[in-house]
């Protein structure tokens, strides 16, 4: 199967653009100009506002109008420990409205909570078996419209130990939900231990050692270097491919061995100042790392 690149739209939003976000139609002109196939949509101001049917047509149009297909949603989810079932499942509701009008084949979700406590005044068992159930109904509810679930873990959010990862994804024990594996944040995880609830879970074997744990489970991927911080303290500080940490010529192979076959290569530009300027050079990076494993 050959591989196709996207970007994830959010890196033009936040973070350096924050105080002026770059449009929507610049950010494609730019992907479609340096041969991205597709972006992995943000449905968060200004991108997709209002959120509308009408605005979903026009953003579906312009998408066309450059060629760019959509590799997965991230869209906003209140939390599945606290907030009520019927609340969860009908953002869930709400946000497969953009995949279905978008042709989006991934819908993106986190567990909400920062990683300084179990919320809620639940002990921990509760919350961990309240979110696996929530997840495990919209898991259900996205593949009768064949969108995949995926469970992005970072240190910024709840249950982000290398174990609680794993334990989760069997516990919520539905076909359609999987991981969305990023290569950061499983630094981050499995080797820093930042922002652990309790004891400090790290890997010998790193971010190689979690992707074979979670052989089979890995539904989606982000590529993104690590230069070992936190972003303001909270989530992983998503350096530029190539400028950090990782070593992608371990990486890559081990998620390919742990079952990992979709055609989207995603990158993750979240929270770097002016993103745009180094799209291209990443892009050129993912390039090789493609012409290599892929």
């Amino acid at each position: 199967m050959g591989k196709k690149t996207s970007i994830g739209g959010w890196a033009y939003i936040w973070g350096g653009y924050e105080e002026s976000p770059i449009p929507l139609k610049t950010v494609v002109e730019k992907l479609s100009s340096i041969g991205f196939d597709g972006i992995e949509m943000a449905a968060f101001p200004p991108h997709l506002e209002p959120n509308t049917e009408e605005k979903r047509r026009e953003v579906k149009k312009l998408l066309d109008n450059y060629g760019l297909e959509v590799s997965g949603l991230a869209a906003p989810f209140p939390s599945p420990a606290t907030s009520k079932k019927d609340d969860y499942i009908d953002a869930v509701k709400s946000n497969l409205e953009i995949c279905s009008d978008l042709g989006i084949p991934k819908l993106r979700v986190d567990s909400v909570d920062p990683p300084t406590g179990i919320p809620g005044g639940m002990d921990y068992e509760t919350c961990f078996s309240k979110i696996a159930e929530v997840w495990n109904s919209a898991a259900d509810i996205c593949m009768k419209d064949d969108v995949k679930l995926i469970w992005e873990f970072e240190p910024g959010f709840l249950f982000n130990k290398p174990g609680e990862v794993v334990r989760m994804v069997y516990k919520v024990d539905h076909p359609n939900f999987s991981i969305l594996f990023d290569s950061c944040h499983a630094y981050m995880c499995s080797v820093v231990g930042a922002r652990q609830l309790g004891e400090k879970e790290t890997l010998p074997s790193g971010v190689v050692q979690f992707a074979h744990m979670l052989t089979g489970k890995i539904g989606h991927i982000h590529l993104i270097d690590s230069d070992g911080t936190l972003h303001d303290g909270e989530t992983s500080t998503h350096a530029p491919l190539g400028t950090g940490l990782l070593d992608f010529d371990k990486i890559i192979p081990a998620i390919l061995e742990a079952g990992y076959t979709d055609e989207w290569w995603t990158i993750d530009l979240c929270f770097w100042p002016k993103a745009l300027d180094v799209t291209e050079d990443n892009k050129k990076y993912l390039d090789k790392l493609i012409k290599k494993f892929g």
